[in-house]
């Protein structure tokens, strides 16, 4: 009987991190899936081997029991008696028989339907086999709810089970948040997890670069000249700020946290850099014109 290397199958060191299994599995299952692939035999053979090495590889206790059949395999795997289950028991290659979607190498190790070395608990066999499966979903955020935090009550994929997830502060857009143990279940009733796709909503005010915001405030072209003090319109309310004598249009004014909160991080923010925009007058009084002739032969 072949020995089944699921290391190997997956592309993975031995000493590979339970992340680093995920991850080589959710590659491996997406180029191989039968719906990327359809009709095509070798695939499919492929994403059966891949989703039978990542069923013992993300299983603490299965690949425990992996890990140590592989220092022995040779003796015992040539032994036509068999070679040592759990307990001492004995376990026939022969007697084993049974079909299904999993490798008789699985099926003599795990047990898959047959007594002995046993299957996992609430394993159902080769037929029940399916993997956990992660789900994914979209939530869309206006920059008040970035800037707050919020909460999303989100349907699971395939039940009518709704879970209500927590978004942090200073989230970015196109970024995941994941909830474990809310995705797909597979064998034994293990799940997935779900992971939550954020869209950040333009908005009509601001302009997001980072954790900075960028915004534009107007001012009559009298304050500009002669200074005095313009509201700035932020996420929590309008504040004033100091326009010095002599501003000129498109002066950046920098206002330390008034940005959105770094994520992950309580008390820091980013700053919001408000834009001057000199508004001139539209339509001038007979008096206004004079002024202004005045002010032009003064060559200013």
């Amino acid at each position: 009987m072949e020995y089944k290397d699921y290391y190997k199958i997956l592309g993975v060191a031995k000493g590979a991190s339970e992340k680093e299994i995920k991850a080589a599995y959710r590659r491996l299952a997406r180029k191989h899936h039968p719906d990327v692939n359809p009709g095509n035999k070798e695939a499919e053979a492929r994403f059966k081997e891949i989703g039978e090495a990542y069923e013992v590889l993300s299983d603490k206790e299965k690949r425990s029991r992996y890990d140590q059949l592989g220092q022995n395999w040779d003796s015992y795997g040539r032994q036509p008696q068999g070679w040592p289950g759990a307990g001492g028991v004995r376990i026939d290659f022969e007697d084993l028989g049974g079909g299904g979607g999993f490798s008789e190498f699985f099926k003599t190790f795990f047990g898959g339907g047959a007594a002995g070395f046993g299957a996992a608990p609430g394993f159902g066999g080769a037929e029940a086999f399916q993997p956990p499966a992660d789900a994914e979903a979209e939530v869309d955020l206006t920059l008040s709810e970035v800037l707050r935090g919020t909460t999303r009550e989100v349907a699971t994929s395939g039940s009518r089970r709704r879970v209500e997830v927590k978004i942090p502060p200073g989230v970015r857009d196109g970024s995941r948040v994941r909830v474990a143990g809310e995705g797909g279940r597979g064998a034994g009733g293990r799940r997935g997890d779900l992971y939550l796709r954020v869209r950040v909503a333009p908005d009509p005010t601001f302009e997001r670069r980072g954790d900075d915001l960028q915004t534009t405030f107007r001012a009559p072209l009298t304050l500009a000249v002669l200074g005095g003090e313009a509201q700035v319109t932020t996420l929590e309310g309008s504040i004033g700020i100091k326009i010095p004598p002599g501003t000129p249009s498109g002066q950046v004014f920098r206002l330390r946290g008034h940005g959105l909160p770094r994520l992950g991080e309580r008390s820091a923010r980013g700053d919001l850099l408000a834009t001057l925009a000199v508004d001139l007058p539209r339509s001038l009084t007979a008096r206004q014109k004079e002024l202004f002739d005045e002010l032009r032969k003064t060559g200013a």
